[in-house]
């Protein structure tokens, strides 16, 4: 048994953050799924967003944010999150993160469904520029102990304690050991899930690999309410490559006056869909996109730049531009095949403006939670925001509340006797190949009744070869993944079936119109 004062699921840019915030005063142990660098923030080409240009308000940024989320927003939280932007950029600025300058003046680029330039960048890797800085900083904490290739199972509840109890406070986690096949049991005062979004739940996502959903379902089986799930939002510009899956396509090229066009037409369409045009938040131009593939039976879209000068290509989108010309594409002079795919998981976790969960003891920030900041629909460049800004309100209502955060009881061993390796791995792989599948098909970018129905009745199938499974057999970090995608599936569609609208990133031909009242969609265990 490992215990620390505070225990954080994840290593990304909402853990890293907390972590840091917290080790002057106390031990902090970080968990990571594989590698630290292995999540979601590494991943992220855009930016970080916030109030720098002159002219430019909070105010603007809020409504912007407002306007994108369909009205679904928390405004509290979104004034609490943008409020905090200017002050982060600087802490990171000071961690070293090498932000693009102009003169003494930071680099703004825009992005779709802002009014002003805004986005503050490290060329088109602004998140592995990110990971890298926090990472460095960590490593370099004597108080913080950084622990890789650790899947989470379950969180530590009363029910686990020696001395049975029907407290709903968490007091860790038991997690696998990759490297030595072990179960491990991680205590602390209190513990932060930074664990991500669960994008992996469809076919075509530009999640990294780990993003199954885990934080979530361990937080529903936890008895905490879960919010939102059916606002999966669809990056609209995924490279579409049979050989390089999950290349992710910047909004900032469509920022930086990026067209798409249909290749079997040439017609530039995005006028036809919103007057806003490329300009249009994600969802439109998601929805535009499917239109037009599915209309014309495309395997993809064109999304061009090649009409602005070849050095201002290269130089706004070095990454891309390197990654594409090893493809045999180039983005100087031909358009990029591109598809929708899932992007961002706007529901979780229902959590405060201190981060705090339903169950005491447990925090969230970052991708795993509903916060209230993106509504139905995340603005872009709002996501990295949210994690400096949420990891340090959990920093701080720790720090503030420590006196009334009891430390750990005696907690029993994780139980493997009643259970044997198994003997048919090709079950998990079936499972969720299946999942991703009928997640695609039936609850994604435009859905009907009939099809989530569909889906649900699938889940429901699924669910109980699983649990079934899980039972019997020890656990191993496939298996683990997909009982939580199985969780995770049944809490989107069970989410999406009780919206009878369409708003934001939920689009369902049989209510295609927004009710006037806003509602969060709030699950109960």
């Amino acid at each position: 048994m490992m215990e620390a004062d505070v225990l954080i699921i994840g290593s990304g840019a909402a853990g890293l953050t907390a972590a840091l915030q917290l080790a002057t005063t106390k031990k902090i142990m970080v968990l990571a799924k594989g590698s630290l660098s292995d999540g979601a923030t590494a991943w992220a080409q855009g930016g970080i967003a916030a109030v720098l240009e002159p002219g430019d308000k909070f105010e603007n940024h809020i409504e912007d944010t407002m306007v994108a989320g369909a009205g679904l927003n928390n405004r509290a939280t979104v004034e609490f999150v943008i409020e905090n932007a200017p002050e982060a950029i600087e802490r990171l600025a000071k961690l070293g993160v090498p932000f693009n300058l102009e003169g003494n003046d930071w680099h703004l680029t825009r992005e779709g469904g802002h009014s002003h330039r805004r986005i503050v960048h490290v060329d088109d890797a602004t998140g592995w520029a990110v990971q890298q800085a926090l990472e460095a900083a960590a490593k370099a904490n004597p108080n913080i102990i950084l622990v890789p290739d650790m899947v989470a199972i379950d969180l530590i509840m009363g029910r686990h304690q020696e001395r049975f109890s029907t407290s709903g406070r968490i007091h860790g986690v038991y997690a696998l050991n990759r490297q030595t096949g072990k179960v491990e049991t991680f205590t602390a005062r209190a513990t932060i899930l930074a664990t991500g979004g669960a994008g992996r739940t469809y076919l075509y996502s530009t999640a990294p690999r780990g993003a199954t959903g885990d934080g979530i379902a361990m937080a529903w089986r936890a008895r905490c309410r879960i919010s939102n799930m059916e606002f999966m939002q669809f990056h609209p510009t995924c490279l579409y490559n049979l050989e390089v899956k999950n290349f992710l396509i910047t909004e900032a090229v469509r920022g930086e006056g990026g067209i798409l066009t249909n290749p079997k037409t040439g017609h530039r369409y995005m006028p036809d869909y919103d007057p806003r045009a490329e300009l249009a938040p994600r969802d439109i131009v998601a929805r535009a996109n499917d239109a037009e593939i599915k209309r014309d039976g495309l395997d993809y879209v064109h999304l061009d730049i090649s009409h602005k000068p070849a050095e201002f290509v290269k130089e706004h989108f070095p990454n891309i531009y390197e990654k594409l010309i090893g493809l045999g594409i180039d983005i100087t002079k031909e358009p990029i095949p591109v598809v929708p795919a899932q992007h961002y998981t706007c529901g979780g976790v229902l959590v405060d403006l201190d981060g705090r969960t339903d169950a005491p003891g447990l925090y969230a920030a970052g991708e795993v939670t509903q916060s209230g900041l993106h509504g139905a629909n995340r603005l872009a460049s709002n996501s990295l925001l949210e994690c400096f800004v949420f990891g340090d309100a959990c920093a701080a209502h720790i720090e503030a509340n420590w006196d009334r955060l009891p430390p750990p009881p005696a907690i029993r061993p994780w139980d493997e006797s009643r259970v044997t390796d198994s003997d048919e791995e090709v079950v998990i792989a079936q499972c969720w190949r299946e999942i991703r599948q009928f997640m695609w098909n039936f609850v994604g970018i435009v859905r009907t009744t009939k099809r989530l129905e569909r889906a649900q009745h699938r889940i429901d199938l699924l669910r109980r070869e699983v649990e079934d499974y899980y039972s019997h057999f020890r656990v191993t970090p496939d298996l683990i993944e997909l009982r939580n995608l199985v969780e995770v599936a049944d809490l989107i569609i069970r989410s999406a079936l009780s919206r009878h609208e369409s708003r934001g990133l939920h689009f369902t031909l049989d209510y295609p119109e927004t009710n006037e009242e806003a509602v969060d969609t709030v699950l109960v265990p």
